[in-house]
């Protein structure tokens, strides 16, 4: 007698909330998709972190094919925490303002039902992750004026997108000055002062600000960028080419390829995937292949 085949089983983690209820449309769109195509759905909803990601880990423990998460990089990074370094793969269903991980992965933005769709179509892909003690981030770790920008940004409630993070930065530009840095980078100390560093796993953060240009996904290693010290006229005038990643050309750059970062500088906030991580101290880790994608 010929065995029965189940479908595969992937979980839908959604915040019905998100976007004004534009997370919920786009959940009942890849629900559909998904079941249409032959998966047992596992429909999950949160309209926290704390809650969500406890649903997520719940499932991935069940085991479950996948994790599908609907919504920014805010719900990636989510969805990370319960995968990482798992043999379940996660699936993105963008519908967040930044999207970067997204981009990274040419995945469609804006199209909850083609966005299902390659997640359907597509075939499990390892990426590289980074560490920061128990977080996992896939783009980029802010510690400078980028981390200052974040803190502002997020307090704010319009405008939505970039544009939100271009008012963030001139507004703090006002005031900012350079920081006071230790790097140790796979054990090298440097001591210096810039006005910001990001360490990248990926290319960009904030909505495709391509800070640490050249970052590859699959090479174990992390980008360090500094940025020394510059008027803040040569500031504005630079902040432009961060869209373009021409800003490698920029004199005050610098640029550092590693295992592992430890980063040092008083009273600074660090960001990574646009969520709050903690104060520096902070030590970052490459890990290789951590991460399983649906692309």
């Amino acid at each position: 007698m010929e065995a029965v085949r189940l479908p595969r089983e992937v979980a839908l983690l959604v915040n019905p909330i998100a976007g004004k209820g534009r997370g919920r449309e786009a959940g009942e769109v890849a629900l559909r998709r998904l079941r249409d195509a032959g998966f047992a759905v596992r429909d999950l909803c949160a309209t926290d972190a704390a809650p969500g990601l406890a649903l997520a880990r719940q499932a991935v423990a069940d085991g479950v094919w996948a994790l599908v998460v609907v919504g920014g990089d805010g719900m990636v990074h989510l969805g990370v925490q319960a995968v990482a370094q798992t043999g379940t793969h996660l699936g993105i269903v963008p519908t967040g303002t930044g999207n970067d991980v997204a981009r990274y992965l040419d995945l469609p933005r804006g199209d909850p039902a083609a966005a299902t769709d390659r997640v359907i179509a597509s075939m499990p892909r390892r990426i590289d992750l980074a560490r920061c003690g128990a977080t996992y981030f896939v783009t980029v770790l802010a510690a400078g004026l980028d981390a200052v920008v974040n803190e502002r940004a997020n307090a704010m409630t319009w405008p939505r997108g970039q544009l939100r993070y271009t008012l963030a930065t001139l507004a703090e530009l006002r005031t900012f000055e350079p920081i006071d840095y230790t790097l140790e980078l796979d054990g090298e100390t440097r001591r210096l002062e810039a006005m910001l560093v990001a360490v990248g796993n990926g290319p960009s953060f904030g909505g495709g600000l391509r800070i640490t240009e050249g970052a590859l996904l699959d090479d174990g290693l992390l980008d360090v960028v500094v940025i020394h010290p510059m008027s803040k006229a040569a500031l504005v005038r630079a902040y432009p080419t961060l869209f373009r990643g021409t800003h490698v050309h920029l004199p005050e750059y610098e640029h550092h390829r590693v295992r592992e970062v430890t980063l040092a500088a008083a009273g600074i906030v660090a960001y990574a995937d646009g969520e709050r991580l903690g104060a520096l101290p902070l030590t970052v880790r490459s890990i290789p292949g951590g991460l399983s994608v649906l692309s």
